[in-house]
């Protein structure tokens, strides 16, 4: 799908900082971000709250009928509307986190939000993070960046992050969690998570947001 607008595409695994990457980067370009990690989470409420089972495709495919989805941008923050409801702070809970990459693994699902993406990104420049965005989305972006880091450093962020929220959770629950999203999202059959041949990988194990931001427009 060529593009003639600009398209940064950031992917990367959970709790690796890419939707505070992505969303400073489109502030400091005057880009317009989209967090499609937001939409998956998204689904996911919506499946939990009317108890959709992902191994039943009629099921699924009536829920995505039901489903919209729209973000509204403020100043300094971007809110993710399901149905017309704020979700933005509730699809970050646990309880979703528990259950996003089942959801994001079935076809249906992500043939859906993929084309929603895609119509986001028509004729706007923008900076988008996910786990397909540079391999099935955008596969022709202006720029790909693979985030990582170390896996004890990610459920640390992503732990102090609960708790600031007030989550009841513990450090080992938020370590297995990830590591259980990884290995779906690394090996299901519809769009895995790999990194595009032409993707530059950022490890920001040891990096602050800052340095983090200078590495990209550096490669701009």
């Amino acid at each position: 799908m060529a593009t003639t607008n600009k398209i940064i595409a950031i992917d990367g695994y959970s709790s690796c900082g890419k939707s505070t990457l992505a969303k400073a980067l489109a502030e400091r370009l005057h880009y317009l971000y989209i967090d499609s990690g937001a939409m998956y989470r998204a689904v996911t409420l919506y499946f939990l709250r009317h108890a959709v089972s992902v191994r039943h495709e009629e099921e699924v495919a009536a829920a995505l009928r039901q489903i919209h989805i729209d973000f509204h941008i403020e100043p300094g923050k971007t809110r993710i509307f399901l149905n017309g409801e704020d979700v933005s702070d509730e699809i970050r809970q646990m309880h979703v986190s528990d259950y996003v990459s089942e959801v994001s693994a079935v076809k249906a699902v992500r043939e859906a939000m993929v084309a929603q993406q895609q119509r986001l990104g028509k004729d706007k420049n923008i900076v988008m993070d996910g786990r397909d965005i540079g391999t099935t989305v955008f596969p022709e972006a202006h720029l790909k960046i693979f985030m990582t880091a170390d896996p004890k450093v990610r459920a640390e962020r992503r732990y102090l992050e609960l708790k600031a929220k007030g989550e009841d959770t513990t450090l080992e629950e938020v370590f297995e969690n990830l590591a259980h999203r990884d290995y779906i999202d690394t090996t299901r059959d519809e769009s895995p998570l790999v990194r595009a041949e032409d993707a530059i990988i950022l490890d920001n194990t040891d990096l602050n947001q800052a340095e983090q931001l200078q590495f990209v427009l550096d490669r701009l």
